[in-house]
């Protein structure tokens, strides 16, 4: 029996792992606020809880995470009118992830890729919350019954596993309580490859910092790193089908078409049988108009603590009145005496 129908809620969140970078921007932080300028509600936010899966020095986990929320809002996010916070200032996320920890089956967890990637030969070292982090994931979405994630196409296996796991509960108890939240995998690059190699994704991690533009780059920084990203001798071609075997002229072009609101089609038939020298200029300039003052705003509100803080604080607050009632309700349908209060 449904207790009500769904109000479409966006909900993702981004690890404060630091040094936020222009496949950040692309596959993340632009589509959100995007999602704000629609008018569907939405929260965000800095899934820390999800970071410490993974050993952190906490003054580098502080720091991260004033960051990212400083990225959220030099991209778009208005604090007022979506809900930005860090995860571990909302415990009904942690409850709620016991409960699916409760719902979700071991070989459920065991087929995720991701804890696999991260694992690697040394699963039996592995925390337990890596392995249990989908479960997280999916209280996180869960919690505010959210019905739409933007997510990378990494993430997608996630989303369905938090499918999964509502399914089974409102199986399991024979209600229509939780939503099926859809994962939004959407944009001409919602995966970023490396300015150095078209075929590894673009990441912090790489030691070459000439593998990607940082939202922390300066506007000549961006320039260059356009300028000396990796190409084959070949013009663009003249059609977007061209480019399915050239990595790097795909990656670039990708890029052009996510920062100027275009499709790759179009920009082909803007910029199809260019030679670099012109195209990688073009796509510098609109870089720097599109991320500098991105890293100017970022630079900014990092120069004020207290303010971020004050801001995560409040969006907290904001997400427990929505959270605390779902949680509440869950323990009431699963048959808890006592359900918590706020």
């Amino acid at each position: 029996m449904a207790e009500a129908a769904f109000t479409p809620r966006v909900f993702s969140g981004i690890q404060p792992s630091g040094n936020l970078h222009l496949g950040n921007y692309l596959g993340a932080l632009k589509r959100f606020a995007e999602a704000q300028e629609r008018g569907t509600e939405t929260l965000y936010c800095m899934v820390d809880l999800h970071a410490v899966t993974v050993w952190q020095e906490p003054a580098d986990l502080t720091r991260a995470t004033r960051e990212l929320a400083a990225g959220f809002i030099a991209s778009g996010l208005d604090p007022a009118r979506s809900i930005l916070f860090n995860q571990s200032q909302v415990a009904e996320h942690s409850q709620l992830a016991w409960v699916f920890n409760c719902v979700a089956r071991m070989g459920w967890m065991q087929r995720m890729t991701q804890f696999k990637d991260k694992a690697g030969k040394n699963a039996q070292n592995a925390s337990l919350g890596l392995f249990a982090y989908p479960a997280l994931m999916a209280a996180d979405i869960l919690a505010y019954h959210a019905t739409h994630v933007p997510v990378g196409e990494d993430q997608k296996q996630h989303i369905e596993l938090s499918r999964d796991i509502a399914a089974k509960f409102n199986h399991d108890y024979g209600v229509e309580f939780f939503p099926l939240p859809e994962p939004v995998i959407e944009g001409a690059a919602t995966r970023v490859m490396s300015l150095r190699d078209g075929t590894k994704k673009m990441s912090k991690s790489d030691p070459s910092d000439m593998s990607r533009i940082n939202l922390t780059d300066d506007a000549d920084a961006i320039a260059k790193k356009i300028r000396k990203a990796r190409t084959d001798p070949e013009p663009l071609p003249s059609e977007a089908a061209g480019l399915a075997e050239r990595p790097e002229a795909r990656n670039l072009v990708n890029i052009y078409a996510a920062l100027a609101d275009m499709s790759v089609e179009q920009v082909m038939a803007e910029a199809g049988g260019q030679a670099f020298s012109v195209f990688k200029p073009r796509l510098a300039d609109l870089a720097v108009e599109r991320l500098a003052p991105i890293s100017g705003e970022m630079k900014r509100l990092m120069g004020d603590a207290a303010a971020i803080d004050a801001i995560l604080a409040d969006g907290a607050g904001r997400a427990r009145a929505i959270a605390a009632p779902i949680l509440r309700r869950t323990y009431d349908i699963m048959g808890m005496v006592g359900a918590p209060r706020s």
